[in-house]
């Protein structure tokens, strides 16, 4: 590690210890730096193969240049990538997905997003509580999200994190999160989900991601039976948790969407994001779909494939 990044880590920590002087010791572990490895570098001819979940699953896990505390639950983590330079670093904030269930954590995106840091991007990856994990599931799932991204703040203030260039991203449940994140400043002061003073987006990029909650329980594949437990109830029951959790009905967002699919994606259907691009165009939004021909819903979490290339020339498009 560079003797500029171990400077920075040291001051983190001080930071963090003086925000939270009750912080537990067994959190110091946590914190320590790792070194980074080194990944091969993708195919640069990129591949469309309709990825599945196995190939994603067998990435090594690429180990990451921090581990930060942004709030005092365990799950209340997240992982700090960043270029070897001293740079001022346009930042993505990559929020994985896995159904918002427990069984799924940040690891299978490491791949990606050290990807990312090659092309000279910061990446801020977060873990929240999700289905199956103590206080997982609404609300604390989507409070957890709001808190990781705002604490970008705070990363900024040691780190030299280009604030003014920020985009969120995320895949599947992740895409979910990161656009309702773009849509949250049209929920109502009275909600417990409102947030007074959201972190400034330049843009998201929502990767095969939900958009619509009520009609992806309808779905009833796997990853949809998880909507009624991270809603603790149907959409019946709990309408208008439901409302307030989709991204589609909180439109518009004001600030550049992209939303990338495979139209073979059998997990989440291509319609989530048609019907998400139709609403917020009609609300004066600056929204696109790029459709990845041959493309499944693993495909966004994989540096090898076709679907990669997209996203990284969209990201670049967002970004000064």
């Amino acid at each position: 590690m560079s003797y500029l990044k171990y400077t920075f880590f040291l001051a983190i920590i001080g930071l963090i210890a003086a925000c939270s002087s009750n912080q537990k010791e067994a959190k110091t572990e946590k914190e320590m730096p790792k070194e980074q490895v080194t990944t091969p570098t993708p195919n640069t001819n990129y591949s469309t193969h309709n990825v599945p979940w196995s190939e994603i699953s067998s990435f090594d896990k690429v180990d990451f240049d921090y581990l930060v505390p942004y709030g005092e639950a365990e799950l209340q983590i997240g992982e700090l990538r960043t270029p070897l330079s001293q740079d001022t670093f346009p930042l993505v904030i990559f929020i994985h997905g896995g159904c918002w269930m427990s069984a799924y954590n940040l690891d299978h995106v490491s791949t990606v997003c050290a990807d990312l840091v090659k092309e000279g991007y910061a990446v801020w990856t977060p873990e929240y509580r999700r289905v199956g994990n103590e206080g997982g599931g609404y609300p604390n799932t989507f409070k957890d999200i709001q808190e990781s991204v705002d604490f970008a703040r705070t990363l900024a203030d040691i780190y030299p994190l280009d604030l003014e260039n920020v985009v969120v991203m995320g895949h599947s449940a992740g895409g979910h999160l990161a656009l309702w994140l773009a849509t949250q400043q049209n929920l109502a002061k009275n909600s417990r989900l409102y947030n007074p003073n959201p972190l400034p987006l330049k843009g998201v990029i929502s990767l095969a991601g939900i958009t619509d909650l009520t009609a992806y329980d309808k779905i009833g594949n796997d990853c949809s039976t998880a909507v009624v437990k991270l809603m603790g109830g149907s959409a019946t029951e709990m309408e208008s948790r439901y409302y307030k959790g989709s991204p589609i009905n909180l439109l518009p967002t004001n600030i550049p969407i992209r939303l990338i699919h495979g139209d073979k994606d059998n997990i989440v259907p291509i319609s989530q994001s048609e019907a998400f691009a139709k609403k917020a165009k009609a609300k004066g939004d600056d929204v696109k779909v790029l459709t990845i021909e041959g493309g499944g819903h693993f495909d966004m979490a994989s540096p090898y494939s076709a679907a990669w290339k997209v996203i990284k020339e969209e990201l670049a498009s967002l970004v000064d």
